[in-house]
């Protein structure tokens, strides 16, 4: 077998280990690694794992990895370090499928790919999803009618912020509304702000699962960060959402903001 074979085998096995899957029992949990058939391993021969497994004659692929009840999971297909993951693409689709799997990984060891197979294509990962994520993964549902049809106006979000703003004496008043709004934070919607937010809805009824908004300082980015955000975890599209800050003086202001425009419905954390 090809050197450059061995060692992607030794890597994906190594980086398989580090976020929690088993090739072994382990403190009481059983093995979530299952080899191709007729392999046999020894757990002290781990390095072993480097060998080729790979059998394409026979539509096999190299490992199945398993959720907590033993049921397979996730198909990952390796490739020796020289080759482009995608390569095994289409053969650990059909694997997947035949195992009633949802999910695959396409890894050479050093380029990594997470496909879920009902979303769209494979796409770049810096590391092996743990099997608590891809659990996460599969509980969540995508339904994209539901977020194409869910009607997003200027009060989206103050409809989560004060659900029952409009009964309220300070809206109706008309002479008291500026301080009713003041006094209560609210936050509405601005037109430029719900045109994006409708073409992103736009997007997906085309099929489209990537998207880009590139908005000038003061244009209120948080805020329909917040709306895209209300919008994917309120339709089911979304379990969790992770929001990037790329300096330390953004994380407490970015969590503030959203603990003022969500709070009510969702919960806002720190994760470093």
């Amino acid at each position: 077998m090809p050197e450059k074979e061995a060692t992607a085998r030794i890597k994906i096995n190594r980086l398989l280990e580090a976020v929690g899957w088993r090739f072994f029992p382990e403190g009481g949990a059983p093995a979530n690694i299952r080899l191709e058939p007729a392999v046999a391993i020894k757990q002290t021969d781990i390095d072993a794992l480097g060998e080729d497994f790979e059998r394409t004659e026979r539509g096999f692929v190299d490992f199945l990895l398993l959720d907590g009840r033993g049921f397979p999971l996730v198909v990952l297909e390796a490739k020796a370090e020289g080759k482009n993951p995608l390569t095994g693409k289409e053969q650990a689709r059909k694997y997947a499928r035949s195992q009633n799997c949802r999910f695959v990984i396409l890894s050479n060891g050093n380029l990594h790919y997470f496909w879920d197979l009902e979303r769209g294509n494979p796409y770049i990962v810096t590391s092996f999803p743990t099997p608590e994520s891809v659990a996460g993964c599969r509980r969540v549902t995508p339904n994209p009618h539901r977020l194409t049809e869910e009607p997003v106006r200027e009060d989206y979000i103050v409809l989560t912020q004060r659900p029952t703003y409009p009964s309220e004496a300070g809206w109706k008043n008309e002479a008291e509304r500026p301080a009713y709004i003041q006094a209560n934070k609210l936050r509405f919607l601005r037109p430029y702000q719900l045109k994006a937010i409708h073409r992103l809805q736009a997007a997906v009824g085309e099929g489209k699962d990537r998207f880009l908004f590139e908005m000038a300082t003061g244009t209120g980015k948080t805020l329909t960060a917040a709306a895209v955000v209300k919008l994917f975890l309120r339709t089911g599209n979304a379990r969790r959402v992770l929001f990037l800050v790329d300096r330390l003086e953004l994380e407490d202001q970015a969590r503030k903001a959203f603990a003022a425009l969500l709070s009510a419905d969702f919960r806002t954390v720190i994760y470093k």
